[in-house]
Order: structure tokens, then sequence, then C-alpha cells
């Protein structure tokens, strides 16, 4: 239809166009009047002939769109009748399904009236014949009951007890071999070294030249060794040794390997004295953390806070009556995994708590308390298992032991320290001396560090000297010397020596 518009508006325009060109050439000239009109003439009828064949292509185009829109409905309706079709089959095949399940529906119905009503028939059956009974056995259901109970527990009650009083002598006697065997099977498998550790050093001097440097100008040199270690240091006492004295291991341990460094340079003063005992602190650092990481690997134990292991590592250089206690602790350990798995304890919670159980003693100098106190303190503090801070805490009874891992910990550390040979009851009693020394210093304020030498006849006490002054350092001393004799029993005199430094530090550049 727009094509057909289009082809009107071109002939009335060329209509127009005609008439206005007649128009135009009858004005311009007169003469020439009839050879102009025929022109236009012809011009029109050429217009009007054009014009009705674009009439004609235009109905021709027309009817060809009005035939394709009436097959493409045509066919839309064809598809409609069939989707319609299909959708009347289903809905009569639902109609079906819907039939046969109320049918099925009906017949479950009554099935399930027919169940019911069965059981009420079998309820009234059992009722009937239970009132027989009854009747027959002049009792009712629950005296019947009851005297049956009655007759079965006079009849076995003898025999019951017999039973329960042999198995339990028998119980008795086999729990007390039994534990004597896996005791001693698990003695006789852990074999390990009887330690007794000494509160004393000593090293090989190379010459008498060492020596002199050593001790230094006036004695500035060992003065500064010991002022920086906290150790006593002799070399007059035993020939072409030198002997370092500490109760303290740790101590003694950096001592022994600084001084094996300026022996080695050669270059002995104070300033290279305090660097080296510097490094010589941070490689004993590093053997600690080594060390609880050994023996965790020895027995087998994973998955330790690091905190944890360094404490573990610390009882290296720890005693407990001579007896070191990492290696005490890895014998528990060995011990303890054995009897774990031959009673059916859990062996991982076992292990842990034995490795772990002396770590308190690690910090006893820091921290108040009984070690298995501290050392489950600790280990709760840290993440360690509920489990095992039980048992940690239940090994000298200071906790009732509840569960069979704190048991064994408790057993097993009765075994390691009763071994003949494995404690050293007069150095214990040494060291522990020596820290309440220490401790009764420290306890003061402005106190930076105490160092208790010369077997406890002298205690060295080093303070801040921006707390104490030259007046005050004279009263610390003699007030030292007096908490001392109130609450300390010892042999002899104690010298009390109270030093007070100030060090003013700076760099050329």
């Amino acid at each position: 239809m727009n094509i057909l518009g289009i082809v009107l508006t071109a002939v009335a325009g060329l209509l127009v166009g005609g008439g206005a060109t007649y128009a135009g050439v009858k004005v311009v000239s007169g003469k020439n009047a009839g050879k102009t009109q025929e022109k236009a003439e012809s011009l029109l009828n050429k217009a009007k002939k054009e014009a009705e064949g674009l009439v004609l292509d235009a109905k021709k185009e027309a009817l060809a769109v009005k035939d394709a829109a009436k097959k493409e409905e045509d066919e839309h309706r064809k598809d409609w009748k069939k989707m319609e079709a299909r959708l009347v089959e289903r809905e009569t095949a639902l109609d079906k399904k819907l039939d046969q399940l109320e049918g099925k529906a009906e017949k479950l119905r009554k099935s399930e009236q027919e169940l019911e009503d069965l059981k009420n028939e079998v309820r009234a059956i059992r009722g009937k014949q239970q009132e027989r009974l009854e009747k027959i056995a002049g009792l009712t259901k629950a005296d019947a009951k009851d005297k049956l109970m009655q007759m079965t527990e006079r009849d076995v009650k003898a025999d019951i007890m017999n039973l329960v009083t042999k198995t339990q002598a028998d119980a008795k006697d086999l729990a007390e071999e039994q534990a004597q065997v896996i005791l001693v099977a698990a003695m006789e498998r852990m074999s390990s070294e009887v330690t007794a550790d000494r509160t004393v050093t000593a090293l090989k001097l190379p010459d008498d030249e060492m020596k002199g440097r050593v001790i230094g100008k006036e004695g500035r040199n060992i003065q500064a060794l010991q002022r920086a270690t906290g150790v006593d240091i002799l070399v007059d006492d035993t020939p072409g040794m030198v002997v370092l004295s500490s109760f303290d291991p740790v101590r003694r341990q950096v001592a022994r390997v600084a001084l094996e460094k300026l022996m080695k340079d050669g270059r002995i003063n104070p300033s290279s004295i305090e660097a080296v005992v510097q490094k010589a602190e941070k490689q004993i650092d590093k053997e600690v953390t080594q060390a609880g990481e050994d023996a965790m690997r020895e027995v087998g134990v994973v998955g330790l806070p690091r905190e944890i292991i360094r404490l573990l590592g610390e009882l290296k250089f720890r005693t407990s009556y001579g007896q070191n206690v990492l290696l005490h602790s890895v014998e528990m350990t060995h011990i303890a995994g054995m009897i774990a798995e031959e009673i059916g304890a859990d062996k991982r919670v076992t292990k842990k708590a034995v490795l772990l159980h002396d770590i308190g003693k690690a910090v006893t100098h820091k921290i108040e308390g009984k070690h298995a106190e501290i050392g489950a303190e600790l280990a709760k503090k840290y993440g360690v298992e509920e489990a095992v801070v039980h048992a940690m805490a239940a090994h000298h009874e200071d906790v009732e032991p509840t569960t069979p891992e704190a048991v064994i910990v408790k057993i097993v550390d009765a075994l390691s320290a009763a071994r003949p040979g494995a404690r050293n009851m007069t150095a214990e009693n040494f060291a522990e001396r020596m820290r309440e020394l220490e401790n009764v210093a420290l306890a003061f304020p402005g106190v930076e560090k105490a160092y208790a030498i010369q077997a406890g006849r002298e205690i060295r006490v080093v303070v801040a000297p921006t707390q104490i002054d030259d007046l005050s350092a004279m009263k610390l001393a003699r007030t030292i010397a007096d908490k001392i004799e109130a609450t300390m029993s010892y042999p002899g005199v104690i010298k009390v020596d109270v030093i007070r430094e100030t060090r003013a530090i700076e760099y050329a550049k």
C-alpha cells in the first residue's frame, strides 16, 4: 500500500508539471501554440502511460505481499491446531493417570482399614488369652512377672556372688602381674646413660701467656668476664686449666663458649669480652631451640608451639638433683609410650605430656610456684590440649590424676628418678641454695642482675645507675646482707658486692 501511494503521488506530480508546462508555453509564444500543445499532449500521454505502468506494478506487488501474508497466517493456524491437539491428548492422559491414582489411593485406604481391623482383633484375642491365663494361675501379669524375677534372682544370686568374687581376685592378681611385666619390659627396652652433672667446667690453657691474657692487667679481663657472664672463673687452682664455677649450667655454658672464642682469637680485653659474650649467648640460644627440636624428633612428638619448644630446649642445661632434665624427659617419654601402648591409653597424649612435664623447671627462677603448676599454666597459655595439661599438672599429685595418661606420667617420673645413680641430691641442694641467694637480691627494686659465685660465698649485684646512686648502693648492700642473714641458712660468711657502673657511649662516623 505504501508503494501505491508513492506511485499516485508521482503521477499527480507529473500531471501538475505537464499542466504548468502547457500554460507556460501558451503565454510565451502564440505562434508556436499548436506545436507546443502537441508536445505537451505527447508528454502528458507518456506520463499517463508511465503512471499506469507504475500503478499496475504497485498493484501486483501489493497482491504478492497479501498472498504471502495469507500463506503465513495459514501456516500459523495449522501449527496452533497441532499444538491444541497435543495439549488435548496430554490432558486426556493426565486425566487417566489421575483416575488411576485415585483408584490406588482408595485401595490403600481399604487395605489400611482392614489391617487396623485385624490388629484390633488380635488385641482382643490376646486380652482374652491373658484373662484366661490369669484365672488359671490365680495371678495377674504384674504378679507373675515379680514372682518369676524373685525366683530367678534367688537361683542365680549365689552363683553371681561367687563369680564376682573370683573375677575380682583373678583381675587383681592379673593386674599386678601384668603391671609388673609391662614396667619391667619397658625398663629393659629403654636404656639410657646415667647423668650426674656438676657445677664446674674446666678448660685447658694452651700456655702461661694465654693465662696472663685471660687474667689481664690487674685482673681487668677476668673481672669483666665474670661480670658479663655471672660465672666464677678460677685460674690458679688447677695448673694449666681454667675452672668455670656456677650452679647455673646455662651461664656456665655461655662462659665456656665465650672463653673458647676469646682464647682462639687471642685478643682479650674488656670491650671484646662483652661482644664475644653476646655472641656466645646467641649461639647458646640457637642450641636451646635445636635441643628442643631434636628431643621432639627423637621421641616422635610433633605439633608443639615454638615457645614450648624453646622451654623444652632450655632443659638441656638444667639439672634436677644432678640429673639432666631433658635427658630425663626423653627417657621417660620412651618408657611412657611403651606403657601406653600396652594398656591401651592414648599414646600421643601420654608422650606429649611426659616430654613437657618438667618445662616449668626452665622458668622456676623467674616465676614463683611449683614447677608442675607452672609448666601446666605455660602449656595452657600456648594452646596445648587440655588432656596434656592435666597430665602435666598431676605428675606430682598437686592435682588428682583422673586419666590413664596422667597416671602413666606419674609412674614413669618415679621410675626415671629412682634409677640408681640417676640423681645427686648434694648437687641439687647446692643449686637450689644458689638460686635462693640470687632471688633474695633480685627482689629489691633497681637490681638488674645478681650472680652467686665463689660457691655461694659471694653474691655480685648489678644495679641500674639511673635508679640507684652511690649512697643508695651502699645502703642496698647492707639491706641485702640483712635479708640474707634473716632468711637463709648457710655456712661461713657471704660477701655482698653491689656494682654500680655508668657508661657514656658515642660513635665516631
